[in-house]
Protein backbone atom coordinates (compact mmCIF):
# COMPACT_ATOMS: atom_id res chain seq x y z
CA UNK A 1 0.00 0.00 0.00
CA UNK A 2 1.17 3.63 -1.05
CA UNK A 3 1.86 5.66 1.91
CA UNK A 4 -1.21 8.19 2.67
CA UNK A 5 -0.58 11.83 1.68
CA UNK A 6 -1.11 14.32 3.91
CA UNK A 7 -2.10 17.87 3.22
CA UNK A 8 0.69 19.90 3.53
CA UNK A 9 -1.36 23.05 5.07
CA UNK A 10 -3.17 21.75 7.27
CA UNK A 11 -2.94 23.37 11.09
CA UNK A 12 -2.25 21.59 13.91
CA UNK A 13 -5.89 20.59 15.96
CA UNK A 14 -6.51 22.80 19.08
CA UNK A 15 -5.41 21.58 21.89
CA UNK A 16 -8.55 20.72 24.26
CA UNK A 17 -9.61 22.48 26.92
CA UNK A 18 -9.39 21.68 30.22
CA UNK A 19 -12.88 20.36 30.53
CA UNK A 20 -12.76 18.18 27.51
CA UNK A 21 -8.99 17.16 29.14
CA UNK A 22 -11.45 16.29 32.51
CA UNK A 23 -13.78 13.90 30.28
CA UNK A 24 -11.64 11.91 28.44
CA UNK A 25 -9.83 11.07 31.42
CA UNK A 26 -13.15 10.20 33.12
CA UNK A 27 -13.85 8.00 29.64
CA UNK A 28 -10.24 6.58 29.41
CA UNK A 29 -10.16 5.74 33.35
CA UNK A 30 -13.82 3.93 32.90
CA UNK A 31 -12.53 1.94 30.00
CA UNK A 32 -9.58 1.15 31.29
CA UNK A 33 -10.85 -0.36 34.27
CA UNK A 34 -13.50 -2.44 32.45
CA UNK A 35 -10.65 -3.67 30.34
CA UNK A 36 -8.97 -4.98 33.47
CA UNK A 37 -11.66 -6.37 35.17
CA UNK A 38 -13.08 -8.26 31.99
CA UNK A 39 -9.38 -9.69 32.02
CA UNK A 40 -9.42 -11.08 35.37
CA UNK A 41 -12.99 -12.21 36.08
CA UNK A 42 -14.70 -12.32 32.31
CA UNK A 43 -17.04 -10.11 30.71
CA UNK A 44 -20.34 -11.68 31.73
CA UNK A 45 -19.58 -11.44 35.33
CA UNK A 46 -18.35 -7.47 35.58
CA UNK A 47 -20.87 -5.04 36.64
CA UNK A 48 -20.88 -1.61 35.89
CA UNK A 49 -21.00 -1.04 40.34
CA UNK A 50 -17.73 -3.10 40.01
CA UNK A 51 -16.25 -0.41 37.00
CA UNK A 52 -17.63 2.21 38.52
CA UNK A 53 -15.79 1.28 42.16
CA UNK A 54 -12.80 0.61 40.26
CA UNK A 55 -12.69 3.65 38.06
CA UNK A 56 -13.63 5.64 41.27
CA UNK A 57 -16.77 7.55 39.60
CA UNK A 58 -20.60 6.26 40.33
CA UNK A 59 -22.46 4.18 38.05
CA UNK A 60 -24.87 6.92 37.37
CA UNK A 61 -21.34 8.68 36.00
CA UNK A 62 -20.37 5.41 33.38
CA UNK A 63 -24.03 5.36 32.22
CA UNK A 64 -23.12 9.31 31.31
CA UNK A 65 -20.42 8.72 29.33
CA UNK A 66 -21.28 4.90 27.98
CA UNK A 67 -24.99 4.15 27.65
CA UNK A 68 -24.70 0.36 27.69
CA UNK A 69 -21.50 -1.85 29.06
CA UNK A 70 -21.06 -3.09 25.67
CA UNK A 71 -20.26 0.66 24.66
CA UNK A 72 -17.61 0.45 27.05
CA UNK A 73 -15.58 -2.14 25.29
CA UNK A 74 -16.28 -0.81 22.00
CA UNK A 75 -15.36 2.44 22.26
CA UNK A 76 -11.76 4.02 22.14
CA UNK A 77 -10.61 7.57 22.25
CA UNK A 78 -9.67 7.81 18.62
CA UNK A 79 -13.39 7.50 17.77
CA UNK A 80 -14.39 11.09 17.78
CA UNK A 81 -10.99 11.83 15.92
CA UNK A 82 -12.46 9.90 12.89
CA UNK A 83 -14.46 12.91 11.06
CA UNK A 84 -11.63 15.19 11.30
CA UNK A 85 -9.52 12.84 10.11
CA UNK A 86 -11.28 12.16 7.17
CA UNK A 87 -11.87 16.21 6.74
CA UNK A 88 -7.87 16.22 6.64
CA UNK A 89 -7.59 14.50 3.31
CA UNK A 90 -6.49 16.23 0.12
CA UNK A 91 -9.54 17.84 -1.55
CA UNK A 92 -8.93 15.90 -5.04
CA UNK A 93 -8.78 12.38 -3.07
CA UNK A 94 -11.44 9.91 -3.96
CA UNK A 95 -14.65 9.12 -1.58
CA UNK A 96 -12.75 6.02 -1.33
CA UNK A 97 -9.69 6.43 -0.76
CA UNK A 98 -10.22 9.18 1.74
CA UNK A 99 -12.24 6.88 3.91
CA UNK A 100 -9.29 4.43 3.29
CA UNK A 101 -6.57 6.09 4.38
CA UNK A 102 -8.52 7.70 7.17
CA UNK A 103 -9.54 4.03 8.84
CA UNK A 104 -5.90 2.61 8.11
CA UNK A 105 -3.98 5.78 9.87
CA UNK A 106 -6.36 5.02 12.78
CA UNK A 107 -5.82 1.73 13.14
CA UNK A 108 -2.47 1.69 13.11
CA UNK A 109 -1.82 3.96 15.62
CA UNK A 110 -4.41 1.94 17.63
CA UNK A 111 -2.17 -0.55 17.47
CA UNK A 112 0.86 1.02 17.80
CA UNK A 113 -0.84 3.06 21.27
CA UNK A 114 -3.27 0.30 22.48
CA UNK A 115 -2.91 -3.18 20.90
CA UNK A 116 -3.90 -5.12 23.72
CA UNK A 117 -7.44 -2.91 23.69
CA UNK A 118 -8.18 -4.21 20.89
CA UNK A 119 -7.27 -7.76 20.94
CA UNK A 120 -9.49 -7.71 24.21
CA UNK A 121 -12.02 -5.60 22.13
CA UNK A 122 -12.14 -7.80 19.05
CA UNK A 123 -12.17 -11.45 21.17
CA UNK A 124 -14.54 -9.83 23.11
CA UNK A 125 -16.99 -9.17 19.62
CA UNK A 126 -15.90 -13.05 18.63
CA UNK A 127 -16.80 -14.44 22.04
CA UNK A 128 -20.24 -12.04 23.13
CA UNK A 129 -23.60 -11.98 21.05
CA UNK A 130 -24.16 -8.64 22.57
CA UNK A 131 -21.25 -7.07 22.03
CA UNK A 132 -21.04 -8.57 18.42
CA UNK A 133 -25.39 -7.07 17.95
CA UNK A 134 -23.91 -3.52 19.50
CA UNK A 135 -20.84 -3.34 17.17
CA UNK A 136 -23.73 -3.34 13.80
CA UNK A 137 -25.41 -0.66 15.77
CA UNK A 138 -22.14 1.26 16.28
CA UNK A 139 -21.35 0.74 12.80
CA UNK A 140 -24.22 2.61 11.94
CA UNK A 141 -23.71 5.83 13.60
CA UNK A 142 -20.56 5.69 12.02
CA UNK A 143 -21.47 5.29 8.59
CA UNK A 144 -24.03 8.50 9.35
CA UNK A 145 -21.26 10.56 10.54
CA UNK A 146 -18.59 9.71 7.83
CA UNK A 147 -21.20 10.10 5.37
CA UNK A 148 -21.69 13.33 6.21
CA UNK A 149 -18.41 14.74 6.02
CA UNK A 150 -18.14 12.87 2.78
CA UNK A 151 -21.63 14.77 1.36
CA UNK A 152 -19.17 17.65 2.99
CA UNK A 153 -16.28 17.15 0.41
CA UNK A 154 -18.35 15.95 -2.61
CA UNK A 155 -21.18 18.67 -2.26
CA UNK A 156 -23.85 15.95 -2.09
CA UNK A 157 -26.40 15.71 -0.27
CA UNK A 158 -26.20 14.28 3.34
CA UNK A 159 -28.65 11.75 2.66
CA UNK A 160 -27.23 10.52 -0.53
CA UNK A 161 -27.54 6.86 -0.97
CA UNK A 162 -24.40 6.14 -3.44
CA UNK A 163 -22.34 7.98 -0.43
CA UNK A 164 -24.30 5.61 2.18
CA UNK A 165 -23.37 2.64 0.22
CA UNK A 166 -20.20 3.59 0.08
CA UNK A 167 -19.46 4.23 3.31
CA UNK A 168 -20.88 1.36 4.81
CA UNK A 169 -19.36 -0.96 2.33
CA UNK A 170 -15.74 0.43 3.48
CA UNK A 171 -16.84 -0.05 7.50
CA UNK A 172 -18.48 -3.32 6.36
CA UNK A 173 -15.38 -4.33 4.74
CA UNK A 174 -13.18 -3.05 7.89
CA UNK A 175 -15.25 -4.54 10.59
CA UNK A 176 -15.39 -7.93 8.71
CA UNK A 177 -11.22 -8.06 8.40
CA UNK A 178 -11.25 -7.40 11.98
CA UNK A 179 -13.71 -10.19 12.72
CA UNK A 180 -11.11 -12.66 10.96
CA UNK A 181 -8.06 -11.75 12.35
CA UNK A 182 -10.10 -12.10 15.45
CA UNK A 183 -11.62 -15.27 14.88
CA UNK A 184 -8.08 -16.50 14.10
CA UNK A 185 -6.42 -15.62 17.26
CA UNK A 186 -4.96 -12.22 16.20
CA UNK A 187 -2.00 -13.76 15.20
CA UNK A 188 -2.56 -12.45 11.85
CA UNK A 189 -1.14 -8.82 10.49
CA UNK A 190 -4.03 -6.72 10.71
CA UNK A 191 -3.45 -4.28 8.32
CA UNK A 192 -2.21 -6.97 5.90
CA UNK A 193 -5.76 -8.50 6.24
CA UNK A 194 -7.47 -5.12 5.90
CA UNK A 195 -5.84 -4.03 2.98
CA UNK A 196 -7.30 -7.34 1.29
CA UNK A 197 -10.53 -6.58 2.52
CA UNK A 198 -10.51 -3.01 0.78
CA UNK A 199 -8.88 -4.40 -2.20
CA UNK A 200 -11.90 -6.13 -2.82
CA UNK A 201 -14.29 -3.88 -2.95
CA UNK A 202 -11.52 -1.86 -5.26
CA UNK A 203 -11.94 -4.68 -7.33
CA UNK A 204 -15.74 -4.54 -7.51
CA UNK A 205 -15.85 -7.62 -5.72
CA UNK A 206 -15.15 -9.86 -8.50
CA UNK A 207 -13.22 -12.77 -6.38
CA UNK A 208 -10.18 -14.48 -8.04
CA UNK A 209 -9.91 -17.80 -8.97
CA UNK A 210 -7.77 -19.87 -6.19
CA UNK A 211 -4.57 -20.68 -7.07
CA UNK A 212 -3.93 -24.70 -6.73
Amino acid sequence: MAAPSHHPLQDPPPRPGLRERKKLRTRTGIRRATHRLIAEQGYEATTVEQIARAAEVSPSTVFRYFPAKEDIVLSDEYDSGLAAGLRARPAGESPFDALRFTLTDTLRTLLAEDRDALVQRTRLTVEVPAIRARTAETRAVTVRLLTAVLAERTGRAPGDLELRVLTAAVLGALGEATLSWGERGCRDDLPTLIERAFGALESGLRLRERQP
